[in-house]
């Protein structure tokens, strides 16, 4: 049901109550903690639709075979690791899959005895509720504010942004033709148009988008998808031109953590925005 539909349905119920006891329904309506409760259930329950219709679309660890270089960094990394989707497959799913023998949070530390270690798991995407600890209390109130996303990946940020903030625009800047298609399927599906935009393209040609900015918000973005020159060429980029006043950005992991490796002054990255890390 759109916004249309389900403002007619509205009318349409409330032409049914009887006249004197209009008002008292109109201000429980208004101020009744059970409304406000009952939205953000059915706001999670969006989500987790939203989550499982990406998760039949896409292989087990949400990775492409075109993005190589994420794969490679994976295999590389001295602890085995394994990416895991948070958005997709929150804890009870893991269980769940682990249960069917489809996943493991444990691998072998020698071939045919018992010895195990945990694996590390590692995902690109926020879970349906950091999603909500972001925008209901991380960030404040968006309204009139233009959120962007970089390598908005699954859309997680901005379908969370839609249903959780009064953000004006939600624009996600992804690089992959297929996540990019994945996103507007859901974002037309679930009828987020008038707010969402997607925008398939390198964020280092986004430089009004940039200015323009009040919340950018980057998830692991850079580290698993870009040779080490490619993300200083990006975070100069980004420094350039995220400068407006009181724009706030959002990083995981943290900005100090992400540009120590880069020889990034973090005191000049910061010094034109208020930054928050998760």
């Amino acid at each position: 049901m759109n916004f249309s539909d389900g403002k007619k349905e509205i009318v349409r119920l409330l032409s049914r109550v009887n006249p004197k006891d209009l008002p008292r329904l109109i201000d429980w309506m208004k101020n009744s903690d059970e409304v406000d409760d009952g939205l953000i259930d059915n706001q999670k329950v969006i989500l987790q639709s939203i989550s499982e219709d990406l998760r039949a679309c896409l292989p087990l660890e949400a990775v492409l075979s075109s993005e190589s270089l994420a794969i490679q960094k994976t295999q590389q990394n001295p602890q085995p690791t394994l990416h895991v989707d948070a958005f997709l497959y929150d804890e009870d799913t893991v269980d769940t899959l682990c249960e069917e023998g489809k996943m493991s949070r444990n691998y072998c530390l020698n071939c045919g005895t018992h010895r195990t270690a945990p694996l590390e798991f590692i995902s690109h995407s926020f879970s349906i509720l950091e999603l909500q600890f972001l925008f209901q209390h991380v960030l404040p109130d968006l309204t009139g504010r233009l959120v962007v996303d970089v390598g908005s990946r699954l859309g997680a940020v901005l379908y969370g942004g839609y249903l959780y903030s009064s953000a004006v625009r939600l624009v996600g800047v992804e690089i992959s033709a297929e996540f990019v298609r994945l996103q507007n399927m859901a974002v037309e599906k679930y009828g987020f148009s008038d707010r969402i935009q997607v925008i398939h393209g390198d964020i280092s040609t986004q430089d009004s988008l940039l200015q323009n900015a009040d919340v950018l918000i980057m998830n692991n973005v850079f580290e698993y998808f870009l040779q080490p020159n490619d993300q200083i060429k990006a975070w100069y980029f980004i420094v350039h031109n995220f400068r407006k006043k009181g724009a706030l950005l959002v990083t995981v992991p943290s900005l100090q953590e992400a540009l120590s490796s880069h020889q990034v002054s973090t005191e000049n990255a910061c010094k034109n925005f208020l930054f928050s890390t998760h």
